[in-house]
């Protein structure tokens, strides 16, 4: 099997606990997740399968979409309900239109100064390690565009929101900005992403449903994104020797799909100085399309 299997994540388990689950269940041997979901979080979670791990890269910069729900007047030590009690306040005088003013006020393009319990790396170390020692460190901000920021529902003190933003953007930090605008604090008690990319909840598994024959995205489909360059045999015995390609009508492209006759993924290639090199070659493609 090879290519993207998307999984409807559920609350709990971390990101590589579902790689690795999906790995036991499908009997594979090359499994990875195409960028991660906090424990607490559910919804889409594209998983890389036999030579899709080869386009993670690709797929990690991609734009994702949340449904949240928050807590006003409630701050907690990770900035979501699963940390420890830092603060309580009235919010009884917090508005609906306020509430929603606060969270359009995100967005555009922004500067967003990461959490603590994150996974991001400082000096060698993932913050989270050193936030469950003891210890805070300054971080440096972010930059963050968010599409879509949204009141959906409200029902003091808790609220219903919905988040369209860019890679990297962490909603439990955008939450606790939200809640120190408003004066109040807030914190995130409930996170779903309902798209990655091209990727929604419609096309996901559950991941207790994930079997030997599940439906993947096939890699060509998965990059779908990219333009494409159909090659003849030549040229795909080119991609296998790793002889760079003429662009062609690509030149000005940065990225292009490169595929068998059959139409499956052979490789993705960067344009430089009017050719074709390839970045990731997957073997799969070069004998035939599938599985």
């Amino acid at each position: 099997m090879h290519g993207i299997l998307i999984v409807d994540k559920p609350r709990g388990p971390t990101s590589a606990d579902v790689v690795a689950e999906v790995k036991r269940r499908l009997h594979a041997d090359k499994v990875g997740h195409t960028g991660t979901l906090d424990p607490m979080a559910t919804g889409v979670l594209p998983i890389a399968v036999g030579e899709g791990t080869k386009l993670a890269p690709f797929l990690l910069a991609d734009d994702k979409a949340y449904e949240g729900e928050l807590e006003l007047g409630v701050t907690t030590t990770t900035l979501d309900i699963e940390g420890e009690l830092t603060g309580r306040a009235d919010a009884a005088s917090v508005t609906p239109a306020a509430l929603a003013a606060a969270l359009a006020a995100w967005i555009g393009d922004r500067e967003q100064i990461p959490p603590m319990y994150s996974a991001i790396r400082q000096r060698g170390q993932r913050l989270h390690e050193l936030a469950r020692a003891g210890l805070e460190v300054e971080r440096a901000p972010r930059p963050i565009r968010i599409s879509r920021c949204e009141l959906v529902a409200f029902d003091p003190p808790r609220a219903r929101f919905a988040v369209a933003c860019s890679k990297g953007t962490y909603v439990r930090s955008l939450v606790r900005d939200v809640g120190e605008a408003l004066g109040c604090g807030a914190t995130l008690t409930a996170l779903r992403r309902t798209a990655a990319g091209g990727f929604t909840l419609d096309q996901a598994i559950p991941l207790a449903q994930v079997a030997p024959g599940a439906r993947l995205v096939d890699p060509a489909a998965a990059l779908g994104f990219l333009p494409a360059l159909r090659l003849d045999a030549a040229g795909v015995r080119s991609v296998v020797t790793g002889r760079p390609l003429p662009a062609g009508e690509h030149a000005e492209r940065a990225r292009v799909r490169l595929l068998t006759p059959e139409g499956a993924l052979a490789a993705v290639a960067e344009v430089t100085e009017g050719r074709l090199r390839t970045l990731r070659v997957l073997n799969y493609g070069l004998t035939g399309p599938g599985r």
